[in-house]
């Protein structure tokens, strides 16, 4: 049985010896994850170079996801490296204080205006809501708190307000300069974190394609505002992600579930992909087998609908990253397996504008009702894909492209697998032939199989699709 879910991990000084990156592609990997908000160009450029290496070796397609840092609120730094509060004390923020200068009574904070953008009553969450503050006063350039929920606080951890609310452009000058990076290294997705609305993916869409990308972006979900703007940014963007992190602590833990569900099934009706993140197999880090909870929460996601599942310090920073991508592709095939995984009321009642997408759904609708052992998309842009893959079935999707871009895109896709193959190089009537024969190549057919196919009357046209046939291999 192939795995439809695709696995997104991190990568990090644990998976820098080539070994270990070989063992956890062979493992499952689809994509790959480079976080912006660590490490110098350098060493991003050495792990491209490496996972690419990799994936020729293991003659598979792997996605690249440069993650950019964003606007993340932060206090600064202690004199002493990190301070004790107590519940009751009172505790200062201060937009004045030098960055080097906190103390037991204050500390600094790296975004100025937060003094005029916070109010009396305001909650504050600090160290994804380990540390809680309730704003007392605002003078200047001062918030005075008291202190609700104590603990150890050290330098630079994240702020967040109960409820969201604060504006920070999403887009920083190192945003911007890792986004002519990403262009450099031709990644295939773009990952905005803190994205507000529309206008941040068009910004930086138009910065990705100023550098000369045509990278996907996938809009990261951590803000208030961006739950209650989900539809205009899946609509803008090509696949949101469920950032938990900052927005749970935002939103509150209890309201976290739903939000989730909510999210991935908008994206399924708006026909984008949609990945699930964060602390998804945290205990892995430490520990060679997953928490029971942490089964149920990646299965769970897997029977809402999400095309991927990710890894971030698990695989990054972890001791058994091997181990954690393994975990995670059985519980996900385990999943697959129940019935409500592959069966589908997607779309039965609409009305379809685009020749393609109505070839995208027939294929499918039919796939489900021939007992299809596959289905061949021949595809410049990977839309026809895309499509397929919202329409829940246990059958395979081919996304046959000459395009790398393209086969990039579409290892994100649930249920999609890329494959390297280029249209032009043969005749009209020999290209069903040719196309059945690479995937009876790779044993993905047998002799006997039926197969559809989609494709264009004029090849090498992106939106071009129009037919659909049924062959028998």
């Amino acid at each position: 049985m192939l795995r439809r879910t695709k696995i997104i991990a991190t990568l990090g000084p644990a998976t820098d010896e080539i070994g270990m990156l070989h063992r956890i592609i062979q493992a499952g990997v689809n994509l790959v994850r480079i976080n912006l908000s660590h490490g110098t160009e350098a060493a991003h450029a050495k792990r491209i170079e490496m996972t690419r290496a990799c994936a020729l070796e293991l003659g598979v397609e792997v996605g690249i996801v440069l993650d950019l840092q964003g606007p993340k609120i932060r206090i600064a730094r202690f004199k002493e490296g990190a301070i004790q509060l107590e519940p009751g004390n009172h505790f200062v923020l201060d937009a004045n204080l030098g960055k080097d200068d906190g103390t037991e009574k204050m500390v600094g904070i790296d975004y100025k205006e937060l003094p005029n953008q916070v109010y009396q009553g305001d909650i504050l969450l600090l160290d994804d809501g380990l540390i809680m503050l309730e704003v007392i006063k605002v003078r200047d350039s001062k918030i005075e708190c008291v202190v609700k929920l104590g603990g150890k606080l050290s330098n630079h951890k994240g702020l967040n307000r109960r409820g969201g609310g604060l504006t920070a452009d999403p887009l920083t000058a190192k945003d911007r300069q890792d986004i002519i990076f990403a262009a450099s290294m031709q990644a295939d997705y773009v990952a905005l974190s803190f994205t507000r609305n529309a206008e941040d993916i068009h910004e930086t869409r138009a910065l990705l394609e100023q550098a000369g990308s045509h990278a996907g972006i996938m809009a990261k979900i951590e803000r208030v505002e961006a739950v209650n703007a989900i539809d205009e940014i899946i609509q803008s963007s090509d696949c949101v992600m469920v950032a938990r992190g900052d927005l749970g602590v935002e939103i509150g833990f209890a309201e976290l579930p739903a939000v989730q569900k909510h999210i991935i099934s908008r994206a399924r009706a708006l026909d984008k992909a949609v990945a699930t993140a964060t602390q998804m197999m945290e205990s892995m880090i430490h520990s060679p087998i997953p928490t029971r909870a942490e089964v149920s929460d990646v299965a769970n996601a897997v029977l809402d609908g999400t095309d991927a599942v990710t890894l971030s310090a698990e695989t990054a920073t972890g001791e058994f990253p091997d181990k954690v991508v393994e975990s995670m592709a059985q519980i996900c095939l385990a999943a697959e397996r129940q019935k409500m995984t592959q069966v589908s009321n997607h779309r039965l009642e609409c009305r379809f504008n685009r020749v393609d997408e109505s070839i995208a759904m027939a294929a499918m609708y039919t796939a489900n009702h021939v007992h299809a052992k596959a289905i061949i998309a021949l595809t410049e842009s990977g839309s026809t894909p895309l499509w397929m893959s919202r329409i829940r079935s246990g059958i395979p999707i081919y996304g046959m492209s000459r395009h790398k871009l393209s086969r990039g895109r579409m290892t994100l896709y649930r249920g999609v697998y890329p494959v390297d193959f280029d249209v032009t190089q043969y005749p009209r009537d020999q290209i069903t032939e040719e196309a059945v024969s690479a995937l009876l190549g790779m044993g993905a057919v047998q002799r006997g199989d039926k197969v559809i196919i989609t494709k264009g009357d004029i090849m090498g046209d992106t939106g071009g699709a129009n037919t659909m046939k049924i062959v028998t291999v």
